[in-house]
């Protein structure tokens, strides 16, 4: 993928992300904010205005200079449905044009149900009749577990217990719109490149923790999937010889070993907390002093810092940025993690930066919903027929509202 034609991408979402986080702006205030050019701005500002997108308001005053134009959001230009799916629930958000979580909505779900697709097509109806007029440009689908091609959403999931589902065609023929289906980290990874901390940033580690252990790579900018879409399976590192056994069928990954299941059957086995007792008893537990489930903790992030620090003397990314259910007990995470990543990396690599987010649930579906926001600019192809599809609704959207104005 060449490296312009992603950044290409990531830049005409950021100009949008930004201004809807920030308000209306000029066009030299985003060059600067973005790490762009002028010119490069000027060339994209034109073609969103064009698209529907964007629209130059007032002249700011200025300090003696010519008056700065203002460029603003249109902000009924579009939405996006977003659906992360775990194995007992779905957490679904729709998100403006700009990436702003305008609703959300959580429903229990049964992985492995027979008609567990059908549940889901159901529960996505009943969320999208909930929202307003604004033109629905198409659904986002992150999972757990490998996807083929964004357009195709063929999944395979251990987690689910899915082999070969064709997720984004039935979702397509339930819906009758644009879907596409995506790794659920890899999605995440683009919420970061778009709204988050990895904006701006053209090659960025992305690392969750909670329920598995997964991992995006922004790569010159671009999503890096892989041959078959299956990149960043960090939590199958092999890290134990005859370790325990993990849900993909092999002994000793490291998501075996630090995954949530993996900690609370180890705090079991100790005696630390109960049968029933779940993360929130042992992160309790450690937060009150006690020093097993404190060593625990520490262990964990011990194996998470040496697997971290070998994916990125072999990828060089500029940052790495961990976030997922687990950092609510980072504090006890970070006595073993700093130094194990430090005293592994190779020494030109030691200062890295590590960013370690707050977290909220819907950040995954978010990031669903950013696989439709960021395919109209789809320069290499990644989203194929159906972000031609997203294309065409905000054309239409945009001719109908012009039409409204006439």
């Amino acid at each position: 993928m060449p490296q312009s034609s992603a950044r290409t991408d990531v830049t005409r979402s950021a100009v949008l992300a930004h201004i809807g986080a920030h308000g209306a702006t000029s066009r030299a205030d985003l060059a600067r904010e973005l790490g762009v050019s002028p010119a490069l701005i000027t060339q994209h500002s034109r073609q969103l205005i064009a698209d529907g997108l964007l629209e130059e308001q007032e002249y700011r005053p200025s300090q003696g200079g010519r008056p700065a134009r203002l460029l603003g959001l249109v902000s009924d230009s579009g939405r996006a449905v977003g659906v992360k799916v775990v194995a007992d629930h779905v957490a679904m958000v729709e998100s403006g044009i700009d990436g702003t979580v305008v609703r959300a909505a959580t429903e229990p779900f049964d992985a492995a149900a027979d008609t567990a697709v059908a549940r889901l097509a159901a529960l996505l109806r009943a969320f999208i009749a909930g929202g307003d007029d604004t033109p629905l440009l198409g659904v986002g689908v992150g999972v757990p577990g490998s996807v083929d091609e964004q357009h195709v959403g063929t999944v395979d999931s251990t987690q689910l217990g899915w082999a070969r589902v064709p997720l984004g065609e039935m979702l397509r023929r339930e819906l009758d719109l644009p879907v596409l289906v995506e790794n659920n980290v890899n999605a995440l990874t683009m919420a970061e490149a778009l709204y988050g901390q990895a904006r701006g940033h053209d090659d960025v580690l992305v690392v969750t923790i909670g329920t598995g252990v997964g991992a995006g790579l922004l790569s010159e900018g671009g999503l890096l999937r892989g041959h078959a879409g299956g990149a960043g399976d960090l939590g199958h590192i092999p890290v134990e010889e005859n370790g325990p056994l993990c849900q993909c069928g092999a002994r000793g990954c490291l998501e075996a070993l630090i995954g949530q299941d993996a900690l609370l059957a180890q705090a079991r086995d100790q005696g630390l907390i109960g049968r029933q007792g779940g993360t929130t008893a042992l992160r309790v537990l450690a937060e009150e002093g006690e020093p097993a489930a404190q060593q625990l903790y520490s262990t964990a992030g011990h194996l998470l810092g040496r697997a971290i620090a070998g994916v990125v003397n072999v990828l060089d990314p500029e940052m790495v940025i961990v976030l997922g259910e687990g950092v609510d007990a980072w504090n006890h995470w970070s006595f073993g993690f700093e130094p194990a990543l430090r005293a592994a990396l190779v020494p030109r690599k030691r200062s890295i930066q590590v960013a370690v987010e707050t977290w909220q649930d819907d950040r995954w579906a978010q990031g669903a919903a950013a696989l439709v926001l960021s395919s109209p600019y789809d320069a290499h192809g990644r989203s194929g027929d159906q972000g031609r599809l997203v294309r065409e609704r905000l054309t239409l959207a945009h001719r109908a509202d012009d039409g409204a104005s006439t």
